[in-house]
């Protein structure tokens, strides 16, 4: 037990004591984790609309693609991501390798399924006389889009802080093409995954809080923004 209390006091003392390297992993896992899960939505939320609303010849192959890229291992993306970004791919001109837009890279493709599943699965649980009504009205597309986002809100936040979850926590893709260079690639889950290695456990316990304490205040606020929404 004096492992963790050990930990939690250690947690306490490198945020208040302002500890650099601490503050540059905080700011560099929720910088890149925002951005790659606004890009996602972005591009996530019309993908799932289209595939809970329409139908289309192959559906089911496209549901069970993405079905199956929920489950693609964080390693795997990183692997990919760094064979295309490295000097010899693809996209090795870009010099983008052991950057956080790499990293930004691989958790928009790790998200991306998780948005594009569960916002179809929240447009499929809508009501259908929504969609009548609408089209009764002559709701253009866009105009269809917006209203069903807005009536599946609560799902579609639900998707949105799952895929933060799983982009904040992730390691493979973060490791691989970020590199772990401290004050510029490394996040908290790469630090800890240092610090345990050098033997350091009240130090990753400390870092491990630290990404406790930041998934509980996006639920948190997730709670507060349904109860507003819901008055």
């Amino acid at each position: 037990m004096n492992l963790y209390t050990d930990g939690f006091n250690q947690a306490l003392e490198l945020l208040i004591s302002g500890n650099t390297s601490v503050y540059s992993a905080i700011s560099a896992t929720i910088t890149v984790s925002s951005w790659s899960l606004l890009i996602s939505l972005i591009i996530g939320l019309p993908l799932g609309f289209a595939l809970g609303y329409y139908k289309f010849k192959g559906k089911l192959i496209v549901k069970t693609i993405v079905d199956t890229f929920l489950a693609l291992p964080t390693v795997v993306i990183g692997l990919i991501a760094y064979t295309m970004l490295s000097r010899a791919g693809v996209f090795g001109d870009l010099n983008l390798l052991f950057t956080l837009k790499a990293i930004a890279l691989g958790q928009i493709v790790l998200s991306l399924p998780i948005i594009i599943a569960l916002t179809a699965a929240q447009v499929e649980a809508v009501d259908s006389r929504l969609y009548l009504s609408l089209k009764g009205l002559g709701a253009q597309p866009f105009q269809i889009l917006r209203a069903t986002l807005v009536e599946a809100r609560f799902g579609i936040m639900t998707a949105a802080v799952t895929a933060y979850g799983r982009i904040i926590t992730e390691i493979g893709i973060s490791m691989m093409v970020g590199g772990n260079i401290k004050y510029h690639t490394r996040t908290i889950t790469t630090a800890i995954a240092l610090e345990t290695g050098k033997g350091e456990f009240v130090t990753g316990i400390a870092l491990g809080i630290v990404l406790f304490a930041i998934a509980l205040m996006v639920n948190i606020s997730l709670s507060f923004l349904k109860r507003n929404w819901t008055q």
